[in-house]
């Protein structure tokens, strides 16, 4: 199992839309980087889902990959801002996967929390101007966000 980050802002999708749907599509991502992690995504593999563009950013809640190596139907579709005319049903350019609703925190932690916690060499989404989307968690740096919210979970 592998452990990963998706950053969602709260206004366009949130941790409580994720719970009251259950299941989503992880549809939109256009940075080819965050494209290729979406790729490596597997079933079973666990996701740290992060509220950005709040104060403070912070990891809200849990989600877990269910289904991996689908083509994200918003490139197909012309009026989708995230249409894309060079991809085909043959020759996808952009996959993504299916998460599932886990758990949600009771207690967030914060950007500034995490900034304590991990160098940015530990933890990439605390590295200053990092801005990708999707990212991979190495699991010692999992284990420890885990074991520290272990206590906040509703």
């Amino acid at each position: 199992m592998n452990y990963w980050l998706l950053k969602s802002e709260p206004n366009d999708y949130s941790i409580n839309d994720l719970e009251r749907e259950k299941t989503v599509i992880w549809d939109g991502v256009r940075n080819y980087q965050a494209r290729n992690f979406l790729r490596e995504m597997q079933p079973s593999d666990v996701a740290f889902f992060y509220h950005s563009n709040v104060k403070p950013p912070a990891i809200v809640g849990l989600a877990r990959i269910i289904e991996s190596q689908i083509a994200d139907p918003t490139q197909f579709a012309p009026k989708s801002k995230y249409y894309d005319p060079k991809a085909t049903a043959d020759q996808p350019r952009w996959q993504t996967v299916r998460v599932e609703f886990l758990e949600k925190f009771k207690e967030t932690l914060s950007l500034p929390q995490l900034k304590a916690m991990f160098s940015p060499e530990e933890f990439a989404v605390v590295k200053k101007g990092n801005r990708l989307s999707v990212m991979p968690v190495i699991p010692e740096v999992a284990q420890r966000i885990l074991q520290t919210s272990s206590m906040m979970l509703k």
